[in-house]
């Protein structure tokens, strides 16, 4: 192994776990609620915005879940504007994530997980945008995951960026309506969230199954829902 590799895994490492500190003491992770929204956001204009978009860059882009963020921007801000920012804010998590992994883990992700990196070029390279919104619209699946394995890969940053943005949409306007209802109806809300949850996942799936073209992203995802090839099972 290089001198050069071991320097660039060494900075990987620790640059992971100065982000984690950062999160524990600023204690992002624990007081990320309507209380930090109301102390921190709702009221302060163009400030409360910008710290808004900035936490939400940082916990989404090291793991935390984007629909937090959604139901944060919900509550704080409406459900257009709130849909918006958590978006902006997921998107800004995702490019840190996508070029972290790319100028930092590359080489070393590569090296150790070859077989994996050239399935996910293979699924994303002919078409980015397309297969990219694929990928989003699932239901499940891991965004910081995601965002790190098309780092490593080959893939371009633009279109990755641009189909990630679109893909966040249903589901951050889903949590950003549930946010909205803690204010006025909350339950009216939930259950429409929910009916529109289950509709969005639906359609994930039923495109993913209609437009991948015989690519596997994951043979995991693949069982999920349903497609894993039976000979692999004997």
């Amino acid at each position: 192994m290089s001198a050069k590799l071991i320097l660039r895994g060494g900075t990987l490492l620790l640059s992971l776990i100065g982000v984690v500190i950062l999160v524990r003491l600023t204690g992002l992770d624990a007081h990320l609620d309507e209380t930090w929204i109301d102390t921190y956001v709702r009221g302060q204009g163009i400030a409360g915005i910008l710290v808004f978009v900035a936490a939400g860059g940082l916990v989404t882009g090291v793991g935390l879940p984007r629909q937090l963020f959604a139901f944060l921007g919900g509550y704080a801000f409406g459900i257009v504007e709130g849909t918006g920012l958590a978006i902006l804010a997921t998107l800004a998590g995702c490019i840190a994530s996508f070029y972290y992994a790319r100028f930092l883990g590359r080489d070393l992700i590569a090296g150790r997980f070859p077989g994996k990196v050239k399935q996910i070029d293979a699924f994303l390279a002919e078409n980015p945008f397309s297969m990219t919104l694929l990928i989003r619209f699932l239901p499940f699946g891991s965004n910081l995951i995601t965002n790190l394995a098309a780092g490593v890969s080959t893939v371009p940053g633009l279109p990755y960026f641009a189909a990630s943005a679109v893909g966040y949409l249903p589901q951050t306007l889903i949590f950003a309506l549930i946010g909205t209802g803690m204010k006025v109806d909350p339950m009216a809300n939930i259950g429409l969230a929910a009916g529109l949850f289950v509709l969005s996942g639906i359609l994930g799936v039923y495109l993913y199954r209609r437009h991948r073209h015989g690519k596997v992203l994951d043979e995991e995802l693949e069982a999920e829902i349903g497609e894993a090839d039976p000979s692999a099972a004997e």
